[in-house]
């Protein structure tokens, strides 16, 4: 017996997933336990232990690899909780950082913040100017050395910085990514005055063209990498204590898990790890489905998240954003606000409505959870509209307070509002299907995509609560919601069948046509690269694969798009065809008559995407098939629930979850309480239970629900 399991680690709930090689799937929830999280990942562990009967070290020893992932690094950068590092780059660009050229007053704004001219600001700087030094050294463009390291005046800087408490120092010079002589031997020099000081190389963590966004993605990836490495070598130490035999991997935002071990030296790749495990779950879904194009929809206890599947395969991306700064590392195109289950609503300055980004998180939570908290959320919205049962989450274990809901909404939405307290609920239940759906939009319609040809999946614990309200915002007419044995811990099925993935990249710029045994030797470089990555990984893999890339770009534009280039030796018709394919790709996203070859086409990054295919994936079982489509053996009672606040309440009949058998179909209005969630059949809709145990909501007939 072999299991494979993906711990999910959000910011109010860690959620487990095992998978055998027998095809037995199980989940398990559990709260987070912020600040030491591993206390949450061997909480929900051993919970899966129980419902295999073995004590935990048997279940372990047992586990071919553990896959992780977790919000804590991303939460971290966002709220600026890092320690301080020491940055050193090349004498006379120290400012790159602080001026952030145009980019920092447009990244990561909204079209309101980007119309307020004389409001904005180049916010969150990174570090003080007192840790940012130069060091003399110049390599030219073509990698050759022209000014030498002035290795003395090195020192000094490097014990100026230790000296100030500095415990982590990231490195990025001028065109290191063409020659990193000089990044590795400041890397040395920091080990011979403390070899404990954590080092980051750009030329190692982001070895791209444009300074300032390679300074950015380094100096971020060094304030997380000792933290993470910390948090891992514990919690590798314990697994490994409790007699885990197989490696811990780690989800990084390309997809792809790395080992424990590798995370920390290129930290950043890791901040999107949780984000990236919803959409990998709804490509190994949707294989089983049959669904080649899916809009995957999470909602957690802080974000709602959307990620894209086209044509079977998850839209990718080369850059992110995070505090408006650009994060070059490859990444699943993953859009995120915050409004999850426990985003808090509060009412602005002109007395709108607003829900979130603020979370009331695990600790202390939405105001009924009686933990403290006073603010109101989502799901106190919930539980007073009767979507919510009053006995409490998790099947009782969570218990939930229907007067402290109450009285968050009624003292700080309704009566400032004027409404009653049900209506005040029923408006945070709308705006947060408005907003989501807003996401949505943003997320398929200005990708270029047709929201009508997707199927949308809905997961997280709030999720299938509001999936119907905000696929109908958006014109989707069919909803999977996955329940079976995965239910709200869908993200942690993702992990639990995510491959091994590394990338290789390496900015070399030219004009097409340019000689393939360039582009051959590039390759070559990176695939040497990416193929001792996955040897270090310490798994066995069934298969490898390698993904040839280069990002082109029309001359003169800044718009590049990640083109795919044929594997085996490269001759000047496979250039052309690779060129043709940036045309296709650059029409799909900004229209057929945007080209213009005329101009020129640029080769920019070079990259090779390696995947290392695992043993065995989960597959999610079938379930009991119905004796006919009538639900009432499942039917649990009833009671009123309020989804619009222009009809009120309404006599809702509330099935259980665990009664429910392929077929059985669903008449909207109804709810369905799963131990781990709770899932709304609003009218106008119907719910069929499919094959393997998920719901399917579809939109009646002539249904403008």
């Amino acid at each position: 017996m072999a299991y494979v399991i993906g711990v999910d680690v959000g910011g109010t709930f860690t959620d487990a997933v095992l998978d055998d090689d027998a095809g037995t799937v199980l989940a398990a929830k559990s709260p987070s336990t912020p600040p030491d999280y591993s206390r949450g990942v061997l909480d929900v562990l051993e919970l899966l232990a129980e419902q295999l009967g073995r004590p935990l070290p048997e279940m372990l020893a047992d586990t071919h690899h553990i896959a992780h992932g977790t919000t804590s690094s991303l939460n971290a950068l966002v709220m600026g909780n890092v320690p301080p590092v020491g940055f050193l780059t090349t004498r006379g660009h120290r400012d790159s950082i602080f001026i952030m050229n145009v980019e920092g007053r447009y990244l990561g704004r909204s079209p309101h913040e980007l119309q307020n001219v004389l409001g904005q600001a180049k916010d969150h700087t990174l570090l003080p100017k007192r840790h940012a030094l130069e060091v003399t050294e110049r390599i030219d463009r073509d990698g050759r050395v022209v000014v030498p390291l002035d290795e003395t005046a090195a020192r000094a800087a490097i014990r100026a910085l230790l000296d100030d408490g500095v415990r982590a120092i990231a490195v990025s010079l001028l065109w290191s990514f063409r020659n990193p002589a000089h990044e590795r031997r400041l890397r040395e020099l920091v080990a011979e005055q403390d070899p404990d000081v954590f080092v980051a190389l750009s030329s190692e963590v982001s070895p791209r063209i444009r300074e300032f966004a390679r300074n950015a993605t380094t100096i971020m990836s060094t304030q997380i990498g000792p933290g993470l490495r910390d948090y891992l070598t514990t919690l590798e130490n314990t697994l490994h204590e409790n007699r885990l035999s197989g490696p811990l991997l780690v989800m990084q935002s390309n997809g792809g898990a790395v080992a424990a071990k590798e995370a920390p030296a290129t930290a950043i790749s890791t901040v999107g790890s949780v984000l990236t495990g919803g959409v990998i779950g709804s490509v190994a879904l949707g294989r089983q489905l049959g669904h080649r194009n899916i809009i995957s929809t999470d909602v957690g206890g802080t974000t709602f998240l959307a990620g894209l599947v086209v044509d079977g395969e998850p839209v990718r991306d080369t850059t992110t954003v995070i505090n408006h700064h650009p994060i070059n590392v490859p990444t699943l195109r993953v859009d995120a606000i915050g409004s999850g289950g426990g985003a808090i609503a509060w009412l602005d300055a002109g007395g709108n409505l607003r829900i979130g980004p603020r979370s009331a998180q695990a600790v202390p939570g939405p105001a009924c959870y009686g933990n403290g908290g006073t603010e109101p959320t989502n799901t106190d919205a919930n539980l007073v509209l009767g979507i919510l049962p009053e006995r409490g989450l998790l099947g009782g274990r969570k218990p939930l307070s229907l007067d402290l809901a109450r009285q968050a909404i009624d003292t700080q939405i309704a009566k400032p509002l004027g409404l009653s307290v049900e209506e005040a609920a029923a408006a945070i239940y709308t705006v947060q299907n408005a907003q989501t759906g807003d996401l949505l939009r943003k997320t398929v319609v200005e990708a270029g995509h047709d929201p009508r040809e997707f199927v949308l999946y809905a997961f997280g614990g709030a999720g299938p609560a509001h999936c119907a309200g905000y696929a109908a915002e958006v014109g989707v007419d069919e909803v999977v919601v996955p329940l079976g044995p995965v239910a709200s811990a869908f993200s942690a099925y993702g992990l639990a069948s995510s491959d091994i993935a590394l990338a290789a990249e390496l900015s070399d710029p030219t004009i097409v046509p340019f000689d393939p045994a360039r582009a051959e030797r590039n390759f070559a470089d990176l695939e040497k690269q990416v193929r001792e990555g996955l040897d270090r990984q310490g798994v066995r893999f069934k298969t490898v694969e390698l993904h040839r890339e280069i990002d082109m770009r029309y001359s003169m534009q800044l718009a590049e798009v990640t083109t795919p280039v044929v594997s085996g030796p490269l001759d000047a018709p496979a250039i052309e065809e690779a060129a043709e394919a940036f045309e296709e790709r650059y029409a799909a996203l900004y229209g057929k008559d945007a080209g213009f070859r005329e101009a020129g086409i640029q080769a920019i990054t070079f990259r090779v995407r390696g995947i290392g295919v695992l043993p065995f994936s989960p597959e999610l079982p079938t379930v009991p098939a119905a004796d006919s489509p009538d639900p009432a053996s499942a039917l649990a009672g009833r009671r009123p629930v309020c989804l619009d606040a222009a009809t009120g309440y309404v006599d809702t009949p509330v099935y259980d979850y665990r009664e429910l058998r392929a077929g059985h179909e669903l008449t909207g209005p109804a709810i369905v309480e799963v131990p781990t969630t709770t899932v709304v059949v609003p009218s106008g809709t119907t719910g069929v239970v499919d094959s393997l145990g998920n719901l399917i909501i579809r939109r009646t007939a002539g249904s403008t629900s």
